[in-house]
């Protein structure tokens, strides 16, 4: 079983998914006369010109800050931290070069993503907003083949981020506290969920109010922390940007092999991590921009180009930065491409942190880091698999699917799985396909969007 799925993830990744994602980020810059240069000022302004982390309640959905940050709670995750330390160590410092590619062309994606998900939201029984790729799937396609890939997309996500994701992200959240303070992970597991099902059962209102303030937290808790190493090894920040460039197209030189194999690893290394961080085109955020309430689809667009620019240029790239700058430049332990036993994707961030901080001051500075990241990542995927639960089984099921998030939550603690893994990868790459699909399909009522608001403000 093991087998067939990792077989089935090499093909998705490295040639269907790369395909699709990059000719949608590139589709939609063209379409959109690049609507992320063009709206990136606006962008930040409508983000952060009223910002506040205790934001009025609403009837229904979010403010766009709220949504904002539920988006970038499921951006942010294990992936800025461990996705950028694999894709250094098997592409090279190069790497990064192509995630900045690939996250330029995925800000006009997610662009397209959120501005469909407020053209079809709609208000389920109890008044709350529903919104996200399934409602588009069915509004670009009608009848039997629009259900069929609405329900393909709502059953892989539900299992992706609903189920096997959280049990992913509880694993590092148990595994790195283990390491860090020797708490037995069964005792993590216990506290984790009883702090989820509070959060859970508080519904959209109580998800909101915690996501606005643990977004901002988190980030400036990790900024901090990678400035103060940045500030110690200053002087080798030049040589690190450099080394990003230089190894973008002499990757060979640092990973080995042949020109033609070495770039093919650091393109698709940069590629796929990137796609995975940024999670443009893979139609998880969409839920949560649908449930933003803004004058005009527009209006949420250009914040979600914001949080992806959060995400990949800010986040992950300061990480990145740590990393090269302690490893890599200045002689650095990787500075041969040889890597050492016992250093993998996993760790590479601590063992960065630890050259600044101490070896035990950069696992606990880590492993806190790890605890806000994948903890607010589980908080947002439980949210968009609810939403597809209820397009699948009603709003009654919700209880049920509560109960069963919480049981892999806790079981992710406790166990490893390699089959676990490849089957989250496996159903998370399975959501791209028919989200891909619907995002060619309503091209013209994204493009139509961003242009009757250009109009505007010329």
């Amino acid at each position: 079983m093991l087998s067939v799925v990792q077989t089935i993830n090499t093909y998705l990744s490295d040639y269907i998914l790369i395909f699709l994602l990059v000719a949608v980020g590139l589709w939609y810059s063209i379409k959109t006369r690049f609507v992320q240069i063009r709206c990136f000022k606006e962008g930040f302004k409508r983000t952060f010109g009223g910002l506040t982390l205790f934001g009025k309640k609403h009837e229904s959905g979010m403010s766009s800050f709220q949504a904002l940050a539920t988006a970038v709670a499921a951006q942010v995750g294990t992936g800025n931290i461990v996705g950028a330390s694999g894709a250094i160590l098997t592409g090279g410092p190069g790497a990064i070069f192509w995630m900045w590619i690939i996250a330029f062309l995925g800000m006009a994606t997610i662009y397209a993503e959120a501005v469909l998900a407020q053209e079809t939201r709609r208000k389920g029984p109890d008044g709350a907003i529903l919104g996200g790729p399934v409602y588009y799937i069915t509004t670009a396609f009608k009848g039997r083949f629009g259900k069929f890939l609405a329900g393909f997309f709502a059953i892989a996500i539900t299992l992706a981020l609903g189920f096997f994701g959280c049990m992913v992200q509880s694993n590092s959240i148990g595994s790195t506290i283990n390491n860090a303070f020797g708490i037995p992970t069964w005792v993590v597991g216990i506290v984790l969920v009883v702090i989820s099902a509070l959060i859970f059962l508080g519904g959209i209102k109580r998800l909101a109010s915690v996501t606005e303030k643990l977004v901002p937290v988190m980030a400036v808790i990790f900024m901090l922390g990678a400035v103060v190493v940045l500030i110690a090894r200053i002087r080798y920040v030049p040589e690190a940007i450099g080394l990003i460039f230089k190894y973008a197209f002499q990757p060979q030189a640092i990973i080995g092999g042949s020109i033609g194999y070495a770039l093919k690893q650091a393109i698709s290394q940069g590629a796929k991590r990137g796609l995975f961080s940024n999670e443009a085109g893979m139609g998880s955020t969409p839920h949560a921009h649908a449930q933003a309430n803004v004058d005009k689809p527009h209006d949420q667009g250009v914040v979600a180009i914001t949080g992806l620019f959060i995400d990949t240029f800010v986040v992950l790239t300061i990480n990145a930065l740590v990393i090269i700058t302690t490893l890599y430049a200045g002689g650095g332990m990787l500075a041969g491409g040889v890597i050492p036993d016992g250093i993998n994707k996993t760790n590479l961030a601590q063992t960065a942190f630890g050259t600044i901080f101490g070896s035990t001051g950069g696992s606990i500075f880590v492993a806190v880091c790890l605890f806000f990241f994948a903890f607010s990542t589980i908080l947002s995927w439980n949210l968009f698999g609810k939403i597809n639960t209820i397009y699948l089984f009603g709003s009654k099921s919700t209880t049920v699917y509560t109960i069963f998030a919480l049981v892999f939550i806790f079981i992710g603690t406790v166990v490893s799985n390699d089959l676990v893994w490849e089957l989250t990868d496996m159903f998370n790459q399975l959501m791209v396909i028919p989200n891909a699909i619907a995002l060619f399909a309503l091209t013209s009522v994204v493009v139509k969007s961003a242009l009757d608001a250009r109009k505007k403000s010329q």
